[in-house]
């Protein structure tokens, strides 16, 4: 059952968060995942949620997804976004 890994981040820092834009597409295909929706157009239908940028993407189950988080590769990426980004909220959500 795939599981999803959601990103709402207020980039403040372009330019710094290029580095963890570079980094995080290889950390995420070595754990087997891919994006399926990496910054773009929103808006809100409902409620008061406001996001900046938007970052979705699919992994095979809600394990593999979580290792990811922990993986070197995207410890590392994490590392490049410090002092990128004024908001950075992330869940993990099982799939159907």
């Amino acid at each position: 059952m795939p599981a999803y890994i959601i990103a709402d981040v207020d980039v403040s820092d372009p330019a710094k968060y290029e580095g963890y834009k570079a980094l995080s597409p290889g950390a995420i295909a070595a754990a087997g995942g891919k994006f399926v929706v990496r910054g773009g157009e929103t808006q809100v239908l409902e409620g008061d949620w406001r996001p900046s940028r938007v970052i979705v993407a699919e992994f095979p189950d809600f394990a593999t997804a979580k290792a990811f988080y922990d993986s070197a590769l995207y410890v590392k990426a994490r590392k490049a976004r410090e002092g990128a980004t004024a908001k950075f909220n992330m869940i993990v959500v099982q799939g159907l």
